[in-house]
């Protein structure tokens, strides 16, 4: 047999006689009959279920362990907790319907009409993926704020501002700003499956491009529509930046706010087992739209793209104002915001009208020369770097075992190592807070390095699966006959083709965990705040002008980190 099967093996036992007459013995069998040998590669896999044991498992188990632990689960219908998640779950179910329909919008008249200039708006419209939450949330406050000039030209004119995006219904519209991106990600990319053949034969047949769209296209959408749909409610139900900056002020708790009250106050009796009961629920409401989706996956049917080119509707009369309504709709959700952060940093304090003369970099000057700004970009740079150096090697040697080896195991080590994707940053973070104290971690900045590593390491061994899958098997065969082991096949093979792979996943880790809240937020100790927990209170302490400029120094490190990712992946 191949050596691609030789790590399948221990739960395959014979039964064999000795030839003295001795008792029989189980002795573990390969498929091919061999007896099994430990070798590199078998401790190799043991070593990444150890990990994902201690990293994923444990502080997932703590959290029911703790919830159970007393009798809180009646908190959960009772006072401000039933309150917070009645709120939780209308603005995360509202937004990702939102996000949902707009990023259909968006692949529909990006990907499949002649709209001019439309692979420049589309980078435009992903903007939004590269900027923090928390900082979009700061950024949209120069624009729908009290104090934005819009709102107080309007209340001088009309008496009452145009739109204060203070409430839930601003904790809304900017998660939906927020998770559109990713639901056009995924609907694009289904859209571009559908095959074209079947739009096209429907116009044959006398129907118009935009009926065939709306009876043949969008119908073989639904399940992308679906896996879009749970993936942002995921998302926004603990999403802590925006409720916290945007909600707080009008009394709007949703439970990723509360749990922070709790934890951070003391307001409630043994708050940790309270918070465990709220994080077990946002992991069972995780649980379910997960299983929703893996369920409605596994009846879609695969759609292969068409032989013949996809022909783009053409929009005829209605181009101008489509693209007119693109633009705006596009900059405005873009552009816009980042200029109001850059206008909020310029000015000396909020309020203060924009003129040359108002235009200053004190903010810049206070913000940078801060001795906490030093230390929570300090912390935040060896974080992220040794989070995203820990998940490209960790989250490699999980690929390659999982891609390259058949194994029983296989499928459910993968599904640990991809598990905490679907599960909230709040809950995870809820998790580890409740281990410290027995790891020694407590009050470390460690404990928040450990969070990021679990948070974050399904992003590399997705990054890795695509490559590794492609490689044909013959090579590692090929080495294995030239005399070369197990692990020195896998190693000089596949390792080293998926290493570019890993290396890119790396540094998505470490442009993540740089500007990581939610998370940090829970689990900051003295000494170990993060550049995003330091913005947080910069804004709280009503320092705006501080937190924008440093605000927009993360966002504008960001899109030039990414933007030079995304080019070395072309190159």
């Amino acid at each position: 047999m191949t050596s691609s099967v030789s790590n399948t093996v221990r739960g395959l036992v014979v039964r064999d006689r000795a030839p003295s007459g001795a008792p029989f013995h189980r002795t573990p069998r390969r498929p091919d009959g061999r007896a099994f040998r430990w070798d590199g590669v078998s401790w190799l896999r043991v070593a990444a279920w150890l990990f994902c044991l201690s990293v994923i498992v444990t502080p997932l188990s703590a959290i029911a362990i703790q919830a159970f632990s007393g009798n809180h689960l009646p908190l959960l219908l009772q006072g401000d907790v039933l309150e917070a998640g009645l709120n939780s779950l209308i603005s995360a179910g509202l937004s990702a319907a939102g996000a949902v329909a707009l990023g259909l919008a968006l692949a529909l008249v990006l990907d499949r009409t002649d709209l001019p200039g439309a692979r420049v708006l589309r980078l435009f419209m992903l903007t939004p993926l590269l900027v923090p939450p928390f900082v979009g949330a700061i950024a949209w406050l120069g624009i729908a704020g009290p104090a934005a000039p819009v709102n107080r030209f309007w209340s001088a004119t009309f008496g009452s501002p145009l739109w204060n995006i203070y409430g839930g219904d601003g904790v809304v519209f900017l998660l939906i700003v927020h998770s559109y991106p990713i639901a056009y990600l995924i609907i694009g990319a289904a859209l571009r499956r559908v095959p074209s053949d079947l739009e096209q034969l429907a116009r044959i047949g006398g129907a118009g491009a935009w009926t065939a769209v709306r009876h043949i296209t969008i119908p073989l959408l639904k399940p992308a529509l679906l896996s879009a749909f749970t993936l942002t409610l995921v998302s926004n139900l603990a999403d802590f930046g925006i409720p916290s900056i945007i909600g707080l002020p009008e009394r709007y708790v949703t439970l990723s706010t509360l749990v922070y009250r709790y934890i951070q106050s003391g307001t409630v009796d043994a708050p940790l087992e309270v918070v465990s009961t709220i994080g077990l629920l946002l992991l069972v409401l995780a649980a379910l739209a997960v299983f929703a989706d893996n369920l409605v996956s596994r009846r879609k049917l695969e759609l292969e793209a068409g032989a013949t080119v996809a022909v783009p509707v053409q929009l005829g009369r209605a181009k101008l104002l489509t693209t007119v309504i693109a633009w705006t709709v596009g900059l405005s959700l873009t552009a816009l915001p980042i200029f109001a952060l850059a206008t909020q940093a310029l000015l000396p304090a909020p309020g203060v009208p924009l003129t040359w003369e108002n235009l200053t970099l004190d903010s810049f000057r206070r913000a940078l020369a801060s001795p906490s700004t030093t230390t929570g970009a300090l912390n935040s740079l060896v974080l992220s770097v040794a989070a995203g150096v820990i998940c490209a090697i960790v989250g490699l040697t999980i690929g390659t075992l999982i891609t390259r080896l058949r194994s029983r195991d296989n499928a459910l080590l993968n599904g640990v190592a991809l598990l905490p994707q679907a599960i909230p940053g709040l809950v995870l973070a809820v998790g580890w807070l409740i281990i410290a104290p027995q790891l020694g971690l407590f009050n470390t900045p460690w404990l928040i390095l450990c969070a990021y590593v679990m948070a974050f390491l399904a992003m590399v061994v997705q990054s890795v699966n695509a490559p590794l899958r492609s490689t044909p098997l013959a090579l590692e065969e090929a080495a294995r006959l030239a005399g070369a082991s197990r692990a020195r096949a896998l190693f000089d093979i596949s390792w080293r083709l998926a290493t570019p792979a890993a290396i890119t996943g790396g540094v998505l880790v470490m442009l993540t965990a740089v500007r990581e809240l939610t998370i940090s937020v829970l689990l900051v100790a003295p000494g170990s705040q993060t550049i995003g927990v330091l913005i947080f209170n910069l804004q709280q302490a009503g320092a705006y002008n501080a937190a924008s400029a440093l605000s927009l120094i993360i966002t504008i490190i960001g899109l030039a980190g990414l933007g030079l990712t995304a080019r070395g992946i072309r190159a």
